[in-house]
């Protein structure tokens, strides 16, 4: 068992996925010679050539439209786009075409890709490259959304990714590509698309998060444990499109209080949508309000004050407190 960074982990998955499938084909900008923005896909092109890692032009709605052809024709075309903030330059071909192609063909065709994007903010970058918008793509009818929070997890989700028959929105948390490693199995691991994981059982409240926001979520918890007797318990929703509502409702019927955190804005967020499922699913259980803690309704910042759009530890922890003393 390896120790490995997110992004030794997933371009282990992308290795082992071309190795077992010659219809894996990976696509995007820089991602051949240059091993892509982040390294994700280095050295992949000197192991399989040109043909199956393919550099395409600075050209978003080119590459997503590209890709959905190969899918249709029976290839499984993973397509980077180098930030999440591009994405909206493939929106057409994302929710016209890939999106849609199932339903529109009655089943005769199926659009088995993925798509992956670094997104989320904490490393200084500039404008169009620390967006959150897994929002649109769970509002988006036929595409499943899934974000890792750490490198085993990512190896599984991208190995789950490109085995599954539908279109996938891979989001990489850019802040953990490289911020801590941890055990990797050789061998790929099982892990379901729409299941959530209980990272820590609890019994005072329930939290909820994803990605990047994982990390102040840990230090949180550990610090409400150590220094304020609150027992959290702690679910990575890991899926954000299907969203495992049993997991998370079990959680709440059994805390009675429950605090998400995100990163995206807050108007219409995932924390949103999660609450009204909650409210549905476990509302008599319920012994306060649903907190969230989320970052603000506005465009993300220049990395002279990101720290100050991100929710952090103190954040989370303030939210938990005002939940726990609620009556």
């Amino acid at each position: 068992m390896a120790q490995c960074t997110m992004v030794e982990a997933l371009n282990l998955a992308l290795d082992q996925n071309m190795a077992a499938d010659n219809d894996v084909v990976v696509m995007g900008e820089d991602i051949g010679v240059n091993g892509g923005v982040f390294r994700v896909t280095k050295g992949l092109r000197d192991k399989y050539g040109e043909l199956r890692v393919l550099d395409t032009p600075l050209a978003e709605n080119a590459i997503i439209g590209t890709a959905v052809g190969m899918a249709i024709y029976g290839l499984k075309p993973v397509a980077e786009i180098q930030f999440s903030g591009f994405t909206m330059q493939a929106f057409d071909q994302i929710e016209q075409n890939m999106a849609r192609l199932r339903n529109r063909s009655r089943g005769r065709y199926t659009v088995g890709m993925v798509l992956r994007a670094p997104y989320g903010g904490g490393i200084r970058a500039v404008e169009h490259h620390s967006e959150s918008r897994e929002a649109y793509w769970a509002h988006t009818p036929g595409l499943k959304c899934v974000i890792p929070s750490g490198p085993r997890n990512a190896r599984a989700l991208l190995h789950a990714a490109i085995n599954d028959p539908d279109p996938v929105v891979f989001y990489e948390p850019k802040a953990v590509y490289r911020a801590f490693r941890e055990d990797v199995p050789e061998e790929p691991e099982p892990i379901e698309i729409g299941k959530a994981e209980v990272v820590r059982e609890g019994s005072d409240v329930t939290m909820i998060a994803y990605g990047a926001m994982m990390r102040p979520a840990r230090e949180a918890v550990d610090d409400l444990a150590d220094l304020h007797n609150v027992d959290v318990e702690l679910i990575d929703l890991l899926s954000i499109s299907p969203m495992d509502t049993q997991t998370l409702a079990e959680s709440v019927r059994k805390t009675g209080r429950c605090v998400v955190v995100h990163e995206g804005p807050r108007t219409c967020g995932i924390a949103a949508e999660i609450i009204a499922r909650l409210n549905e699913h476990a509302f008599e259980f319920l012994c306060a309000p649903i907190r969230r803690v989320t970052g603000y309704d506005i465009h993300f910042p220049y990395f002279q004050v990101e720290q100050h759009y991100l929710p952090d530890a103190d954040t989370i922890i303030e939210a938990v407190q005002e939940t726990v003393a609620w009556e």
